[in-house]
């Protein structure tokens, strides 16, 4: 842990992954992609610096689930291939005790989409432009005197990505979004850390609609979703572990102020992963396998991520 508190690694990154981009089956409404299991060992543990940070996933979802977690029946089948590039910066300046920073990511996103639904399509093109103004990192903390870092953000969503009314598969949506987190990263020895990140999602209305639900509006719900993490550190910059994710809507979408019933996803995810540092570069390699799914498809990711502080 010396080593670590001594070279404050600057590792916030801080809003990463995109699950499946934003697709329309039919005349379903679905969440904006989230990050989802992006993030993970050593999430809470961050210092003054600049990081960039490239990320590259590849999902297949190939089970398509009903409000009761049942499979739709049929060969339905999504794939996408994701790079997000993330720029982050944490300054000296302290507010409430801790490091306040700002951050920027775009993601690039592939998507194709092959369904016995009468929904098929490929996308390709630039997402949703994801901000924050706002970030605090504490690092100084301790729990029962165990070193415990932790962070607030509170990035927005822009509805800058590619998007067309008419298309069965788009890469933006059409809509802004709130997501604000909390993430810590608890050492409960030198070696062995737990780190999660909890989210909450608020989606504004988008009011240009694809051209199926026949609406002049639409709104996803309200949604909570978290990654956790288990590491263990068996040589010297490497670690080991567990990790995943969780996300559960809270709140109905709605379409035109009415409220679909039956319409809120569910899932959960987990797998093997690798952390390996060294003089403030880190790569990580992650594979999550989902299951409990509703309302949404349910399939495998593989996430390999690069950063580098300065």
């Amino acid at each position: 842990m010396d080593r670590i508190t001594k070279k404050w690694i600057a590792l916030f990154t801080l809003f990463a992954s995109i699950l499946i981009p934003f697709t329309t089956y039919g005349q379903e409404v679905t969440l904006p992609s989230v990050n989802s299991g992006g993030t993970n060992f050593l999430d809470g543990v961050a210092g003054p610096g600049l990081l960039f940070e490239e990320t590259i996933e590849y999902y297949h979802g190939n089970r398509f689930t009903d409000p009761h977690g049942e499979k739709i029946p049929g060969d339905n089948s999504v794939k996408s291939w994701l790079s997000l590039t993330h720029l982050a910066y944490l300054t000296k300046w302290k507010i409430l005790g801790g490091y306040y920073g700002v951050e920027a990511l775009l993601p690039a996103v592939r998507v194709d989409l092959d369904t016995d639904l009468g929904v098929r399509g490929h996308q390709g093109g630039l997402g949703d432009l994801i901000l924050s103004p706002f970030i605090i990192q504490w690092v100084d903390h301790k729990i029962f005197n165990m070193p415990y870092f932790h962070r607030i953000n509170f990035p927005f969503i822009l509805p800058t990505g590619r998007y067309d009314k008419d298309s069965a598969v788009n890469i933006g949506t059409h809509l802004y979004s709130f997501n604000p987190y909390y993430a810590f990263t608890l050492f409960i020895t030198p070696k062995l850390e737990t780190s999660w990140r909890l989210h909450y999602l608020w989606n504004s209305k988008n009011t240009s609609p694809p051209q199926s639900f026949h609406a002049d509006s639409i709104q996803p719900g309200q949604a909570f979703h978290l990654n956790y993490a288990w590491s263990y550190e068996i040589l010297n910059g490497l670690r080991a572990g567990i990790a995943g994710y969780y996300l559960n809507q809270i709140t109905a979408d709605k379409v035109e102020d009415h409220k679909r019933d039956h319409s809120k996803e569910k899932v959960f995810a987990i797998g093997p992963g690798l952390m390996f540092s060294k003089k403030g570069f880190f790569l990580y390699l992650n594979a999550f396998y989902e299951t409990g799914a509703e309302n949404r498809t349910e399939g495998m990711k593989i996430s390999l991520r690069f950063s580098k502080v300065f």
